[in-house]
C-alpha cells in the first residue's frame, strides 16, 4: 500500500499486461485516510500514451474512490520492455461545498502555508496471461501434475472412446437378439404344447371308439395309436 498524508493508494506500480495493438486499463484505488473533503489531481509524463478516468475528484472523508488508467493500444513494444512513464497523484483538503468544477490547476500550486500531498506511481510492463496448454492428470499420491498429451496418447484414447461407443451400440442389438430369440422359443413351445394336447384329446376318443365297438383292437388301430403316442412325446421333447 502507498502512504501519503492524505491519501493511501494501491497499487504504487501499474503493471500493464502488454500486448501489441491492444488497449489494456489498469485500476488504481485513493482512500482518504482523513476527516476532511480532498479534492485530488491525476497527472502523467505521457498524457497521449494514457487516458485516466477520473483524472480529478473529490474524496468524502473516510471514503474511497477507483481510477481507472487504460493505456491506447501500442503499435510496437518498447526496447527490452522497459517502461518510462509515470504518473504523480496530488490531492489536497477542501471544503464540503467544492464541485468538480472548481478543480483547477492552480488548486495544486505548492506555496507558503499550503499542503499539497504527492504519490507517485510507476509503469511497468508484464507478459500477457497464456492460455493452459497442459492437460492436468491425477498423480499417484493424489496430487495433480501437469503432463501435455502427446499425439500417440491422445491417437489411443480416441480409438478406445470410439470402441467403447461401438460396444455401447452393440451391446443394444445384442440384447434385442436375445429377446426376439426367447419370444420365439417360447411361442413354438406353447404351439407344441396345444399339438400335443391335441392329440392326447384324439387319441383318448379312438380309444373309446374302439371301446365302444368291442370288437378288441385291430392291428391297423394299434399301429395308429402307437403312431399318435410316439408323435405326442416326440413334440413334448421338442
Amino acid at each position: 500500500m502507498g502512504s501519503g498524508d492524505l491519501l493511501d493508494v494501491v497499487p504504487l506500480e501499474l503493471k500493464f499486461p502488454f500486448e501489441l495493438n491492444k488497449q489494456i486499463s489498469c485500476s488504481l484505488q485513493l482512500s482518504n485516510k482523513t476527516e476532511d473533503f480532498l479534492a485530488f489531481k491525476v497527472k502523467t509524463t505521457n498524457p497521449r500514451k494514457y487516458c485516466v478516468r477520473p483524472n480529478v475528484g473529490i474524496i468524502l472523508p473516510r471514503s474511497t474512490c477507483d481510477v481507472v488508467v487504460t493505456m491506447q493500444a501500442q503499435p510496437e513494444a518498447p526496447p527490452d520492455m522497459q517502461c518510462k512513464d509515470k504518473f504523480l497523484l496530488q490531492s489536497i483538503a477542501t471544503s464540503s461545498t467544492t464541485t468538480l468544477n472548481d478543480i483547477t490547476q492552480e488548486m495544486f500550486s505548492k506555496e507558503p502555508g499550503k499542503t499539497v500531498d504527492e504519490v507517485k506511481i510507476q509503469v511497468a510492463y508484464v507478459p500477457p496471461p497464456q492460455p493452459p496448454s497442459n492437460v492436468y492428470e491425477q498423480s499417484e499420491d493424489g496430487g495433480a501434475s501437469p503432463t501435455p498429451f502427446s499425439s500417440d496418447k491422445a491417437s489411443m484414447i480416441s480409438r478406445e472412446y470410439a470402441t467403447a461407443s461401438r460396444q455401447q451400440q452393440k451391446e443394444p442389438e445384442e440384447e434385442f437378439q436375445a429377446m426376439a430369440l426367447i419370444s420365439r422359443l417360447t411361442e413354438e413351445k406353447n404351439s407344441a404344447l396345444q399339438q400335443n394336447s391335441k392329440l392326447r384329446q384324439e387319441l383318448e376318443l379312438l380309444r373309446r371308439e374302439i371301446g365302444k365297438r368291442g370288437g378288441g383292437f385291430s392291428f391297423l388301430s394299434l399301429m395308429l395309436i402307437a403312431l399318435l403316442a410316439a408323435l405326442a412325446g416326440y413334440l413334448v421333447k421338442k
